[in-house]
This record gives structure tokens, C-alpha cells and sequence, in this order.
């Protein structure tokens, strides 16, 4: 795609920025050291339209394993008899998190508080416990102290009311690995409760935020693998085109069906 400019230079747009115009939101599923300080993420917010950005343990891990740039960092916790791993990972993870939420700050201001967010997750070994995970919840809010920031908080039986009773004390929260339509509803609805809740307190609403990931990719790779399966064993040419035909096209075709769009009130990050 490129436009002409008054000058008659032809101007190349870059195709990530023209999805703002369809009210798409690119959030970026990554965290690494270098990505904040060495200019990277300034340059996909700049010239890639980049309006968010989530992480997780795993993600942590794997930029804390594939990398030099958190050495330093741990050498300098080393000699604190106080911090047992889990407490040198949080002071690691906060720090980048608080850069990355830094540098989304504009973006937050620009989009009037829908984009901008920088996600940090609760421990999964809370994903079964709901008081664990509002005393997490609360400390990393406090801790990172970022208004565009978001405590990822996983759709579980046991999230969904701690993620109701967060959004009642007006914390930003990432509702996480939502993979049925019926999960979306009782997240939306627990939203719902949680505003109605803040407002009744005489608390302003407008600063709040949150989103619901409900899961794509995760679908269809085991969808696809059942598919692939079941394709060694299957002669029957009709079942055969049925079964290619549903690959990498299920996940989608759930998030579609107007049922999941029924009682929606959430911004979507797929």
C-alpha cells in the first residue's frame, strides 16, 4: 500500500499502522531487556503502530534464558539472603514491566486510556486459588505503581470472581486464557458487576480498563493435530475434505459466533 503526498513523493504505509483504521489494537506478546532500552520497542510503537504489550512467566523465562541482559541484575541480588527465587524474579519482572509501561505512556494518553497497557501475570500456581490471587494481584499493582499497567489474572472457576473483585477496586486487569464462549460471558458479566460495584462506591470509572484474551492460536494447534490424526486413518473422500477443511479455521469460527458477541462489554486482545 502507499499514498502520494502533496509533493508527489510516494509515501509507503506500513500495513500494521493502517489496522488502527478498522479499530484493531496491535499488542505485542514479548518482553525482552534490549527491547526496551536499546530503542526496539520505541521503534515498533513508532513506525509499527505497536499500541500494548502482555507477558508472562514463560515469556520471562525465556528472555531471562536466551540472553545476557539480566545478569547483572541477578549478580546484584545474589548477596541478599532475604529474596528466594520467586522474589528476585518479581523485582526483575517489575523493573522491565515499569520500563515498558514508561514507554507506552504516550499511547495511553493519545488513545484516551483504550490502548497503551503493559500486561504483568500473577503466579499460575495461584490459577486455583482466589484469595492468593487478589493478595497478588493487589501487591504487583501497588508495586509497579503504573496506571497504564494490567494484572493479568487467569478465567478460571477460581479467577473469575477475584478478576470481579479487582475491577470493584478499580485495578486494570487481563482476563487470560479464555478458550469457551460461555467462559467470555461470565468474564463479561463479572466486568459488569465489578463497574457497577466501583461506581456504587462513589469511585471514578473512567480511569479502569480491561481486557479478555480469549485464545486463537491455541485452539486450532490442537484441533489441527486431532484433524491430522484422524486424516492417517480416514478413506472415506467426503470425511477426508471435511476434516481438511476445518484446519486452521475452527478457533476463528468459535470467536465469531454471535453468541460470543451477545453480552459483550470487554475490548477484545485475540
Amino acid at each position: 500500500m502507499h499514498t502520494v503526498t502533496t509533493e508527489g513523493a510516494v509515501k509507503v504505509e506500513n500495513p500494521l499502522q493502517q489496522l488502527r483504521n478498522l479499530g484493531q489494537s496491535i499488542w505485542l506478546d514479548y518482553i525482552r531487556r534490549d527491547l526496551l532500552r536499546g530503542g526496539e520497542l520505541r521503534r515498533l510503537i513508532d513506525e509499527d503502530g505497536v499500541l500494548g504489550m502482555t507477558s508472562n512467566p514463560a515469556i520471562f523465562e525465556k528472555a531471562i534464558a536466551g540472553s545476557s541482559e539480566y545478569q547483572s541484575f541477578l549478580n546484584s541480588l545474589a548477596a541478599r539472603a532475604d529474596l528466594d527465587a520467586k522474589d528476585c524474579y518479581e523485582l526483575l519482572a517489575i523493573r522491565d514491566i515499569q520500563d515498558a509501561a514508561d514507554l507506552l505512556r504516550p499511547v495511553h494518553g493519545s488513545t484516551r486510556k483504550r490502548d497503551g497497557y503493559v500486561s504483568l501475570e500473577v503466579s499460575p500456581s495461584l490459577a486455583h486459588d482466589t484469595n492468593g490471587t487478589l493478595a497478588e494481584a493487589r501487591r504487583l499493582w501497588k508495586a509497579v505503581s503504573r496506571q497504564n499497567l494490567m494484572i493479568k489474572v487467569p478465567g478460571t472457576p477460581e479467577g473469575v470472581p477475584a478478576f470481579r473483585q479487582l475491577i470493584s477496586e478499580g485495578i486494570n486487569v487481563n482476563v487470560t486464557l479464555l478458550f469457551a464462549q460461555e467462559v467470555y460471558q461470565e468474564v463479561a458479566q463479572a466486568y459488569i458487576n465489578g463497574i457497577e460495584e466501583l461506581a456504587a462506591s462513589g469511585r471514578d470509572v473512567s480511569g479502569l480498563a480491561s481486557v479478555a484474551s480469549f485464545f486463537i492460536s491455541r485452539i486450532d494447534t490442537l484441533v489441527d493435530r486431532l484433524a491430522a490424526a484422524k486424516l492417517e486413518t480416514e478413506t472415506d473422500p467426503p470425511r477426508r475434505e471435511k476434516l481438511q477443511a476445518i484446519q486452521g479455521k475452527v478457533a476463528i469460527a468459535n470467536g465469531k459466533l454471535k453468541q460470543f458477541r451477545k453480552c459483550c462489554r470487554l475490548p477484545d486482545r485475540v
